[in-house]
């Protein structure tokens, strides 16, 4: 059976109102558990890739909140044990919360309530928020830190930041260090989870140097900060990356190549993990 890196959102895990698939997921789990390796669970309030029941539904306020409650507690009580995504993207680029069907008739306690649940359906897990474009300072990543801080007041559990790093070659934040220890100064763990450092095709030596260049500075960067824990790509050869079907004319994003040769990006991160 081939994995799908899907298998864990909405549409593939609750295609129809209370009617749970998980075995596509499992595969990847069970996968996982049988060579000692981490599982991030990816991810339980998401807009995008959302069953398309829940937004046709037109539910109200009351309804959508028993809706999310179902999905979290059903999801994460099933894999536990494990790191969760709970929230996916909740940010517009400018800071402002993004209208997605979950905060239009919620409002941005659906965010709370996610976290809520997902503690409840298993204390052991580590629940995290996740975003993209806040891997240097800036006014998403100022929404998302102040997001934490009024989560951390209200005391709701919230237990780290998950920066997606989809970067541009020559076009990491130079402010990246500085803003993964202010995500760490407040208490909660960060990690980079989705990491891919893409180019303007086609590809040229120059190029490849620059990003094994670039993988180094976001992996030193993470190294750097005591309460940055870890690193996670997005896959690992360019020939499955999602990059070239969003960006045109762009790829490459990844340490393996279309024919799974290692570029110098390969070098890049075991260089920056080492010193």
């Amino acid at each position: 059976m081939p994995l799908k890196s899907n298998s864990m959102k909405w549409f593939a895990t609750e295609p129809s109102r209370g009617n749970f698939t998980f075995a596509d997921g499992d595969v990847i789990v069970e996968l996982a558990k049988k060579n000692g390796q981490l599982i991030r669970g990816h991810n339980c309030v998401w807009h995008s890739q959302l069953a398309p029941w829940v937004e046709a539904g037109h539910f109200d306020n009351a309804t959508l909140r028993s809706i999310v409650e179902t999905h979290c507690h059903t999801l994460v009580k099933h894999y536990k044990g494990d790191i969760w995504d709970v929230v996916n993207e909740p940010f517009n680029d400018d800071g402002t919360f993004r209208e997605t069907v979950f905060y239009n008739t919620i409002g941005p306690s659906y965010i709370p309530l996610a976290l809520r649940t997902a503690r409840s359906a298993d204390p052991r897990a580590k629940l995290y928020i996740n975003d993209y474009n806040i891997e240097g300072l800036g006014a998403k990543s100022t929404a998302m830190l102040n997001l934490v801080q009024q989560l951390k007041r209200g005391r709701v559990p919230i237990d780290g930041i998950g920066v997606q790093g989809h970067l541009v070659v020559g076009e990491v934040p130079t402010t990246i260090q500085a803003n993964l220890q202010a995500f760490a100064d407040l208490g909660v763990e960060v990690a980079i989870t989705e990491l891919d450092i893409r180019m303007d095709l086609p590809v040229t030596n120059a190029k490849l140097a620059q990003q094994k260049v670039d993988y180094q500075t976001v992996i030193s960067a993470c190294k750097a900060v005591k309460g940055c824990i870890g690193v996670t790509i997005w896959d690992w050869t360019d020939k499955y990356s999602w990059v070239p079907g969003v960006f045109p004319g762009q790829g490459a994003p990844l340490p393996w190549d279309e024919n799974l040769v290692k570029k110098p990006a390969y070098d890049g991160i075991v260089d920056a993990w080492k010193h």
